[in-house]
């Protein structure tokens, strides 16, 4: 069996998984609640749920916890090629969007009010790898390169203009393409289709483990993001339409609270812990092994953020990148982009003071 088949048989248990434990990706909290009693139905889909950097949204479901905090979660993930989670919600298909903050201000310069309620990481969980004898170690070498991100348009894309702006480039001394992730990513750096490109786990642990290329970027721990992007850089998230979160604050509480608790749960367990916690297609497949998967979360825990709550400094930061790299070039309104009272609520309810 090839390694692309192999690839879609793991998506397509991993896919199965997830609709089993949480039903249809579609309708509203408003009207499936009636099927579920008391108990509000909301529906979230993730920007690719099998990523390592998106794990809370599906750990909270295999945790129980959505359903502990008085909610009928029913997940599903964006596919390659589909409608994006961020597009899906702000066209009303799902409720919520598991994706990047920088997304509500996206949403802000096109006219549509879009709100971060949580928020789960403060760095992007990402690194660039580059094809083996490129031998590139800084942005500024990019120059006539053909640099992957996973869709145009997409946090890694405007990570990646970032960074060359940073470098003083402009996007006219580089191309970008829609390199995907996984199998497609790989096959793009191993047929000289890209350079470099940006990608998380598992990825980056088969692209090591196949010797088709190098890690030049780390976008994913502490020490990474002060170097390369000078600051705390908040990305997932949970993303939902402000009149949608206004007239369902009771149900976005709840949500709230489950992540809330997933976060402190991640804060206070090894990664093998957590592995051992999620749908087994997500950690071992082939791509990586399981034992793989868990030196990589290990090393990239630190990514996520134990209490839900927006670093302060964090929005500033990402529109500063966004005003770098040439994606954002109007006024902004940031004090509308997110909320921490939700998570502020739910800190109490855990038992913390935030």
């Amino acid at each position: 069996m090839s390694r692309r088949v192999l690839l879609a048989a793991v998506a397509a248990t991993a896919a199965a998984l997830v609709v089993s434990a949480c039903g249809s990706s579609t309708g509203s909290s408003t009207t499936t609640s009636a099927k579920s009693g008391s108990m509000p139905t909301v529906t979230l889909m993730v920007g690719g749920i099998d990523k390592q950097i998106y794990l809370p949204y599906q750990l909270a479901q295999d945790l129980g916890f959505y359903k502990k905090y008085g909610v009928n979660m029913q997940l599903s993930t964006e596919q390659e090629g589909g409608i994006g989670a961020e597009d899906a919600m702000a066209a009303g298909q799902v409720d919520m969007a598991g994706a990047w903050y920088e997304h509500t201000i996206d949403f802000q310069l096109k006219g549509k009010s879009v709100e971060d309620v949580v928020q789960l990481s403060g760095a992007p969980g990402e690194r660039i790898m580059c094809a083996n004898g490129t031998n590139i170690t800084s942005p500024a070498q990019w120059k006539g390169k053909t640099l992957g991100v996973t869709d145009l348009g997409s946090g890694t894309d405007e990570l990646t203009q970032y960074l060359a702006a940073r470098y003083h480039l402009t996007t006219k001394d580089y191309t970008r393409v829609a390199a995907g992730d996984g199998d497609t990513f790989i096959a793009a750096l191993q047929h000289n289709r890209i350079t470099c490109g940006m990608t998380t786990q598992p990825t980056v642990a088969a692209i090591e483990k196949e010797k088709a290329g190098y890690m030049a970027f780390d976008l994913a721990t502490t020490a990474g993001v002060q170097k390369w992007l000078g600051g705390f850089v908040p990305t997932a998230g949970v993303l939902a339409l402000r009149s949608w979160v206004n007239q369902n604050k009771a149900t976005v509480q709840k949500v709230v609270d489950a992540l809330v608790a997933t976060m402190h749960w991640i804060n206070t367990h090894s990664a093998a812990q957590i592995a051992d916690a999620m749908p087994q297609a997500f950690v071992a497949n082939s791509l990586v092994t399981k034992a793989e998967y868990v030196s990589a979360l290990a090393e990239d825990k630190t990514q996520f953020l134990p209490d839900g709550i927006m670093p302060s400094s964090g929005p500033g930061v990402v529109e500063a990148i966004g005003r770098t790299a040439g994606t954002i070039t109007g006024s902004v309104d940031i004090a509308t982009t997110y909320t921490n009272s939700f998570a502020q609520a739910a800190n109490k309810l855990e038992g913390y003071t935030k």
